[in-house]
């Protein structure tokens, strides 16, 4: 019941569906120590195919770096990247808890003027998520959302049990959602409202 309380108190006041940063977060985090020069910190993202290092110092996150932050500070300077470590080019990992909602990141992201957040759970660095994670869900959301529009609407004629999305009720995906008194639930939730 509290877990459901949550969901709701965190709920998007326009927005019935919701979407967690835990659901779209890179749950892998490549990190660096802040002695690794610049050019081991490259060779592992390029290794790894990622845009970005967390910083580690005995388990805790204390910054990070990304590809711009090594364009900006070295190439561009002219300075060798065995020359200088991550400490001295790394930024402020700013954080998001995991519960929280893909637009909250959004908001956070834009706010901040960056295009990574990390993600914590139980005060535990778990992920990232960036500006184009966010960007890749957006069209799905633009979808989900405009169709339980049309069907609150009525403007679509099919049964309201197709609908596919985020249940308000615990928050799992299901294809079986139904609209009942302002809000979609699944067949679970609905079985447990029945039950109770």
């Amino acid at each position: 019941m509290a877990e459901r309380d949550s969901i709701s108190k965190h709920r998007d006041a326009n927005m019935t569906t919701r979407v967690l940063v835990r659901d779209i977060m890179n749950s892998t985090v490549v990190s660096c120590h802040p002695d690794d020069s610049v050019n081991e910190i490259a060779k592992r993202m390029k290794d790894e195919r990622i845009g970005s290092i967390v910083i580690m110092r005995n388990e805790n996150p204390v910054g990070i770096v990304t590809d711009w932050d090594i364009v900006t500070n070295t190439v561009v300077q002219d300075v060798r990247p065995s020359m200088m470590k991550g400490s001295d080019i790394m930024k402020q990992l700013y954080t998001i808890e995991g519960e929280e909602s893909v637009t909250e990141a959004a908001r956070q992201l834009r706010q901040k003027n960056i295009k990574r957040l990390g993600v914590v759970y139980k005060g535990r660095l778990v992920g990232i998520i960036s500006a184009s994670d966010v960007i890749a869900v957006t069209p799905e959301l633009v979808d989900v959302v405009s169709e339980k529009a049309s069907l609150i609407r009525g403007e679509i004629g099919r049964p309201i049990g197709n609908v596919s999305g985020y249940c308000d009720e615990c928050g799992e995906w299901s294809d079986l959602l139904q609209y009942v008194q302002g809000t979609f639930t699944c067949e679970e939730c609905r079985g447990e409202a029945a039950a109770v």
